[in-house]
């Protein structure tokens, strides 16, 4: 019978090829961890670039690489996910009392601000109609706009219909949507028929005359400063 020397086994033959073979295997990647904000951020990006009726379960989910069914551990369906969407979207209402000047100013910089975010994602002007949910970002800008006109001497029902109007003025003159004064552009346009036949309509024709070099905006400049304008006339009725 053999006697054991003490010594410990000795390496089986391939024993050196392994500890090779480990460096040069990949890393074993990590899927990060599945979050509202990972779904509501892939399916945001669908929507900024098909619109929300591009948006669906399936795709979301193949874009994050998981099945549907995980999707519905963060969220119940579509439309929770859209009200997620939306919430994140909005971002943090403004600091208007940081914005130099009175009432107007600050007025100008909320009405501003909410274009600039519904550029970024156009399918918001759809997305925020009707009876659903809301939060608390959502109700921060309308919250912030209305605080803008404190002191000013308007009732609070004047201060939120105030706010209403300039918001239902910025849906109306989104030009991702192809409202306001967008028909008049290109030849199928208002812009054509009026050229096509002058007379029938003369007043448009020489209207048109000043279009050209105005700014492409669907009439929000001029609109906002002529709302502001009357809550000016009403505020100094006041006193």
């Amino acid at each position: 019978m053999a006697t054991s020397t003490g010594a410990g086994p000795e390496p089986g033959v391939g024993s050196t090829d392994l500890l090779w073979e480990l460096s040069r295997r990949e890393p074993k990647r990590t899927r990060p961890v599945l979050t509202i904000e990972r779904i509501a951020d892939a399916a945001t990006a669908i929507a900024d670039a098909d619109g929300i009726a591009g948006v669906s379960m399936h795709l979301v989910a193949s874009r994050l690489d998981v099945t549907k069914m995980a999707l519905y551990r963060h969220v119940k369906n579509k439309a929770e996910l859209l009200a997620v969407m939306t919430e994140l979207a909005i971002g943090p209402a403004p600091d208007l009392m940081a914005v130099p000047g009175d009432w107007r100013s600050r007025l100008e910089a909320w009405a501003l601000g909410m274009r600039e975010t519904w550029h970024r994602h156009p399918w918001l002007p759809d997305a925020t109609v009707g009876v659903r949910p809301t939060g608390p970002r959502e109700i921060g800008w309308t919250e912030s706009a209305v605080a803008a006109l404190a002191g000013t001497g308007l009732t609070g029902a004047e201060r939120m219909d105030a706010v209403f109007l300039i918001s239902g003025h910025l849906r109306n003159t989104q030009s991702t949507n192809n409202a306001g004064t967008q028909p008049w552009e290109g030849d199928r346009g208002l812009r054509g028929h009026v050229t096509a036949n002058p007379d029938l309509f003369p007043a448009l024709l020489e209207a048109a005359k000043s279009v050209d070099g105005a700014p492409v905006d669907s009439g929000f400049e001029f609109g906002l400063q002529r709302i502001l304008d009357g809550l000016a006339a009403l505020i100094d009725s006041r006193g």
